[in-house]
């Protein structure tokens, strides 16, 4: 039986979302990406659905920006 990871790593986020790792570490250091710590050295981990989650809101905040004229 095959178990999906229901976590993934910030290497994974950052690639998912064409970043750097430093950009989706500021992420979750920001709070706008939500993120739990794990293991003794702390690593850092995203729930898949946090990450769709996040880029949901980022649609919608770029949808808001354009339809206001707002965006860079």
């Amino acid at each position: 039986m095959v178990v999906e990871a229901r976590f993934l790593p910030l290497t994974d986020v950052a690639e998912i979302l064409n970043v750097s790792a430093a950009q989706a570490r500021a992420l979750v250091r920001s709070g706008e990406l939500r993120a739990i710590k794990v293991g003794g050295r702390g690593q850092w981990r995203v729930e898949k659905s946090e990450l769709e989650d996040y880029i949901q809101r980022m649609y919608r905040q770029t949808q808001a920006e354009v339809e206001s004229g707002t965006e860079v």
